[in-house]
């Protein structure tokens, strides 16, 4: 019996070190590639003269100093013997679109095109052992026990790379794996107007991305911490998802904000939809209608909730401020809901006329408690209503003036829910503190109130309260 013997198209495990993590600005220090073809292992590394200055961070983390590279080729030199290295190979490395970017704009500066099929482990990672928290290197030698070198030099971290790859084969086995690098490596195709170099272009970084038909149309606006794995994202849905696919079609263009972070990213897309009203977006609301409940006890001592329109708002100031809804409409709807879920009185809440001895509607057909016939207790359902509207309270704005919530080399500067702009230095910073006030966005507001739920707590800067 003939038993199948599985093999992989030849494998280049690839690890690069550089002056920097700019494509255009810096430049490579070292190349090591460790190759997996008929099962057999080949070597080559190469110290590379980067022809620019090394910063004194990065030769303490690698190791790499200006002497190591002085007498050593530059990156033209070796272009030719590097791309026969790699040609036909796939190109494996760790968060591949940095050295995969590095190389091919490398390849580029000197006149030659470099397209290989990349594979990355930290999409691998991710998709065999989704129960690991992160997916970095360090976070992959201990997971897995992988022997290490020479941490942070090109040959050592290939070779891990390689390791790792020994891992995921024990785990798999040598056909799954093969079916898991046609599943990564498969190239989604592009959009027909698209030029491929444009999609090169998009960095793996936060921000908000702006697809555009013809006559620079813009046909969807939307944000990611990682740009380029999110258009790409939409081009993979493209083969199965209808409205992926009528986006794909439609798309003669696309732009990109970078920003420092998520938070950032969040905050630009909300601006940049309600600015350019995008035709595919589903949410497209402007709060100039913005509308939300205050409760007012009367003369019976019932709370009724009285409906606060934008003229009167003033959210992030008033305390007893629920709700806010971008229409009267939705208030009304949202306050009919609750009344029948909580089985409360829509004569009380003011949603139909009360007459004085005679039952409500909802009682009529059991989604009302009878207050209406003081079957309940006034108190009750006065806390009833509290308590399910306490859910929805509107956050008064719990710094008494701007703040500045530092992400990366941004801080982005807020007043009462407000977005003010984001600043690079403290003149930029105390510019916008002073700049006054800014529209109120309900979109901005759960943005910026969830993210000071959470981790960004610990990011904010008091600024000064100017009058």
């Amino acid at each position: 019996m003939n038993i199948k013997q599985v093999s992989y198209p030849d494998l280049a495990f690839v690890d690069i070190e550089t002056t920097g993590s700019h494509f255009d600005r810096d430049r490579i220090t070292e190349i090591g590639i460790k190759t997996l073809a008929s099962n057999q292992i080949q070597v080559w590394e190469q110290l590379i003269n980067p022809q620019t200055f090394i910063p004194q961070n990065i030769q303490r983390l690698t190791g790499i100093s200006p002497q190591m590279v002085e007498n050593q080729p530059s990156f033209e030199e070796i272009a030719r013997e590097l791309k026969q290295e790699l040609e036909g190979k796939i190109f494996i490395a760790h968060n591949a679109r940095f050295d995969y970017g590095f190389i091919k704009a490398s390849f580029k500066r000197i006149g030659i095109d470099f397209r290989p099929k990349v594979l990355c482990t930290v999409k691998l990672s991710r998709l065999l052992f989704p129960e690991q928290s992160r997916h970095n290197l360090d976070t992959i030698i201990n997971a897995h026990d992988l022997k290490v070198s020479a941490r942070h030099r090109a040959l050592g971290d290939a070779d891990l790379l390689l390791q790792f790859w020994r891992v995921c084969e024990s785990k798999l086995g040598k056909e799954k794996l093969n079916e898991t690098i046609n599943q990564l490596v498969g190239n989604p195709s592009l959009p027909p107007n698209l030029d491929r170099d444009l999609i090169d272009s998009i960095p793996d970084a936060p921000g908000s991305y702006i697809f555009y038909g013809e006559n620079k149309t813009p046909l969807y606006i939307g944000k990611s911490v990682s740009l380029r794995s999110r258009v790409m994202g939409h081009f993979q849905g493209a083969l199965t998802k209808r409205k992926e696919m009528k986006l794909s079609l439609q798309i003669r263009d696309i732009d990109w904000i970078q920003t420092s972070g998520e938070l950032g990213a969040l905050i630009l897309e909300s601006r940049l939809i309600k600015e350019r009203m995008p035709s595919m977006n589903i949410k497209l609301r402007r709060s100039k209608d913005l509308c939300g409940w205050s409760l007012v006890e009367n003369d019976l001592g019932v709370l009724t909730p009285v409906l606060v329109t934008h003229h009167q708002l003033a959210p992030g100031l008033q305390d007893n401020l629920y709700g806010l809804f971008y229409s009267k409409r939705e208030a009304h709807s949202y306050l009919k809901a609750i009344a029948k879920k909580h089985h409360l009185c829509e004569a009380l809440l003011g949603l139909e006329k009360r007459i004085e001895g005679k039952s409500c509607f909802g009682y009529q057909v059991k989604q009302c408690g009878g207050a209406c016939l003081n079957l309940t207790p006034i108190a009750l359902h006065n806390l009833q209503l509290k308590t399910v509207l306490d859910l929805f309270k509107v956050k008064v704005w719990p710094y008494p003036g701007p703040i500045a919530i530092k992400e990366g080399g941004e801080m982005i500067v807020i007043d009462k829910w407000c977005y003010l702009g984001s600043a690079i230095n403290e003149a930029e910073l105390y510019e916008l503190a002073e700049s006054g006030e800014a529209e109120f966005d309900l979109d901005i507001y759960k943005i910026v109130k969830k993210a000071l739920s959470g981790p960004y707590k610990k990011q904010v800067i008091e600024l000064p309260t100017y009058s």
